[in-house]
């Protein structure tokens, strides 16, 4: 009996059902009126009076084995069977739909790849930045509108601590680790204390460049910003620099791009002038050099920073930026990948 007891036990490890009716009939085969199990019983009574104790317990854990092997498997199905429960096996197959970039990235990686291709590298920063980093090293006077309340967003009861409105406080904190030459980009999240509209928001992201290293000029500024307008809209695009101030740079200049969507001859994206402003540029100012302890005199350099939105306005001709923040599935799916 102990061999059949084993032999028994061997089929039931290796018991596998896939549905409800073969569980049945595995039960049936093992505990019903005619099963394996219950014909051990039924032979229990030509066990000698001497093995009957240790026999009798075999053989009900034998019983024991088969019940928990039957309940486990029965759980497996019901397991399985709720899983699938919702499937409607009748509907057709369609392809799996492939979701979408958010347009902030597409340009984002874009530009990447374009000052990658120049050799510049990425940095990154905090968002929460402290005074020093965001005005003062960068040459802002203490009285300048960009310290007050209405366009930057200060800690409260911590008037040093502020979220930071550009990423050239990335630009100061790369100056002060790294010496020339440096050559970087910091692409970041900024925010400024404004009203939200179609042309503005208190969140937005930049991408800034740096470069800094013995005698650099500004043709090489103009010449990095030819090659990144012509990498980004193509080859038949123009660019133009006009005059203008900021306090890290001197001299200071605003770029434009010829209109992609007049061709340059006029329309009321770029206000019938056919140029659209996107950056602004210059020469790093030589009191920002000497504040992150780098030789003016001995190292020039050029930074610029456009935001990114901006750039993703006009290369898809989007109106509105609050679009970008919505996360309206119907905007989004004009970005949908397509194999």
């Amino acid at each position: 009996m102990r061999s059949k007891i084993s032999e028994i036990r061997e089929k039931i490890e290796k018991y596998q059902v896939s549905n409800l009716k073969e569980l049945e009939e595995m039960r049936v085969a093992l505990l019903g009126k005619k099963g394996q199990i219950t014909q051990l019983f039924s032979e229990f009574r030509y066990v000698a009076d001497n093995e009957k104790k240790e026999i009798g317990k075999l053989v009900n854990n034998l019983k024991n084995t088969a019940i928990d092997k039957i309940a486990s498997l029965k759980e497996n199905l019901e397991v399985s069977d709720e899983k699938f429960s919702n499937l409607d096996l009748s509907l057709p197959g369609y392809p799996f739909k492939f979701g979408s970039r958010h347009p902030i990235s597409l340009v984002k990686e874009e530009l990447y790849d374009i000052f990658k291709t120049l050799g510049f590298s990425i940095a990154e920063g905090p968002e929460i930045e402290d005074d020093w980093h965001v005005f003062s090293s960068l040459n802002f006077a203490e009285e300048h509108p960009a310290r007050d309340m209405q366009d930057t967003f200060f800690i409260e009861n911590k008037p040093d601590i502020l979220l930071r409105t550009h990423t050239s406080s990335v630009q100061v904190r790369v100056m002060e680790k790294q010496k020339p030459p440096i050559r970087v980009i910091c692409p970041g999240r900024v925010f400024r204390n404004e009203a939200i509209s179609a042309r503005a928001h208190c969140i937005f992201h930049q991408i800034e460049g740096l470069y800094v290293d013995e005698n650099v000029s500004f043709s090489d500024l103009k010449q990095t910003l030819l090659f990144f307008a012509q990498e980004l809209f193509g080859d038949e695009i123009k660019i133009r620099l006009r005059p203008s101030y900021f306090p890290f740079t001197e001299p200071s200049a605003e770029m434009d791009v010829s209109c992609n969507l007049c061709g340059g001859k006029g329309c009321a994206v770029c206000k019938h002038t056919g140029w659209l402003e996107i950056l602004g540029c210059g020469m790093v100012d030589k009191n920002v050099l000497e504040n992150c302890n780098i030789d003016s005199k001995k190292y020039s350099g050029y930074a610029f920073g456009m935001g990114i939105e901006r750039i993703a306005m006009i290369k898809y001709q989007i109106k509105d930026l609050r679009l970008y923040f919505e996360n309206d599935y119907r905007f989004l799916n004009q970005f949908k990948s397509v194999l």
